[in-house]
């Protein structure tokens, strides 16, 4: 009776490991065309605004060689960032008075000149987290979308732990994120209002960042980001 129920585990063991380990590839080619690479990969740049309550941030993203870059306007001038890309590397670089350095981990959380958008928001690297899981399939806005679970696999790095992510299955782009803390309370939810293409593939055109009272569960603060087509700008040179 014991190596009949012993052969029984082991044959829904063989059963389960192939099947995530396909999920984990299926969540990985998924994420792959929501990303911002997806977007950029012909060189073209996205140039948008940031608005909260009537104030408006420019801010514009470039794709260039294996970096992202990030560049958003105050009164005090260009503020330029960028996400290293090679070697499953997604770490945030600062790029001030020419020079680059690695983003603490304290402001990565920092909201980006009094908006809810946050460094790590707005450069989206949770969509590059390796431990990812297709969950099942749910509509957004009548929308059919897959839904994955994203765990980061930093403990201190960011401020969220687990997000879960909404990704049209017809277009491939996001159409809804929710970020939580260690004790699974949503922090932020990013809701994806409009669409555009941009050659073959499809990514945001307005976003609504709403931050939440993990107390309360309320919005307590509200950012749209939109994009539009422009003029490419001149990227940051890094050293």
């Amino acid at each position: 009776m014991k190596v009949s129920m012993v052969r029984v585990l082991c044959g829904c063991v063989a059963m389960l490991l192939p099947m995530g380990v396909a999920a984990d590839e299926q969540a990985e080619k998924i994420l792959s065309t929501t990303r911002y690479a997806a977007t950029l990969q012909t060189q073209q740049d996205l140039h948008g605004n940031m608005s909260k309550n009537g104030k408006r941030t420019p801010v514009s993203l470039f794709l260039r060689n294996e970096d992202i870059q990030f560049l958003y306007r105050t009164k005090g001038g260009d503020n330029r960032f960028h996400m290293r890309l090679k070697d499953d590397h997604f770490k945030l670089f600062e790029i001030n008075g020419g020079k680059t350095r690695a983003f603490s981990d304290a402001k990565l959380s920092e909201n980006i000149n009094g908006t809810d958008i946050s460094y790590e928001d707005l450069s989206m690297r949770f969509l590059y987290w390796k431990d990812a899981t297709v969950v099942g399939e749910e509509k957004v806005n009548g929308q059919l979308c897959h839904k994955l679970r994203l765990i980061n696999p930093s403990k201190t790095s960011g401020k969220y732990r687990i997000v879960y992510v909404w990704v049209h299955k017809k277009y491939g782009a996001m159409m809804k994120l929710v970020g939580y803390n260690a004790a699974g309370k949503p922090l932020k939810q990013f809701q994806v209002t409009d669409l555009m293409r941009i050659g073959k593939e499809y990514t945001l055109r307005k976003m609504r960042v709403d931050t939440i009272d993990a107390k309360t569960n309320k919005a307590v603060g509200i950012t749209y980001l939109e994009f539009d087509k422009a003029k490419k700008a001149k990227p940051a040179k890094t050293r």
